[in-house]
């Protein structure tokens, strides 16, 4: 009589969900050696795709436009320093304002769960931080200080982000 044994199957943990999108809008504040200054930040947030759209708005003007996804890479926009850049990904991106995150989902687990390198969160509720603080270097090295709280955060549907 022959037996035949047929080797186990392994199964493969399930692939965890990607994080969900984020709609948000935080107020901020900032204080370094250029001065002091607050306002709004508004984010759209897909990580599947790496896919962002934020917006610094201060004193009634855009001070920050970054738009891009992981595929096509970034594009940042600072009228008042003429800095119009891309670059394939956001880690070489001259980023004001914000810690040096490198990614969407860098940037996701910032909103979502308030890490990030000199980042400490004061407040959360069931969705998250709802006040944070940043506080680290700006590009010539001098000390600044960033306060966020969010305003709003809205559900984003299940399609993806146009």
């Amino acid at each position: 009589m022959i037996f035949l044994f047929a080797p186990p199957q392994l199964v493969q943990p399930p692939e965890p969900a990607p994080p969900r999108p984020v709609r948000a809008q935080y107020a901020w504040g900032y204080a370094g050696a250029d001065g002091e200054g607050k306002g709004t930040l508004s984010l759209l947030l897909e990580p599947a795709t790496g896919k962002i759209i934020l917006e610094i708005h201060g004193l009634g003007e855009r001070l920050v436009l970054l738009t891009g996804n992981r595929s096509d890479g970034y594009r940042v926009q600072i009228p008042r320093e003429n800095v119009d850049a891309r670059a394939p990904n956001l880690g070489t991106l001259p980023l004001p304002f914000l810690p040096q995150l490198g990614t969407c989902e860098g940037l996701h687990r910032l909103v979502s769960e308030g890490t990030g390198t000199g980042v400490k969160v004061t407040r959360k509720d069931a969705k998250g931080p709802v006040k944070l603080r940043y506080a680290g270097k700006d590009d010539q090295g001098r000390e600044v200080l960033v306060w966020l709280e969010r305003t709003r955060r809205e559900p984003v549907t299940e399609a993806p982000i146009p």
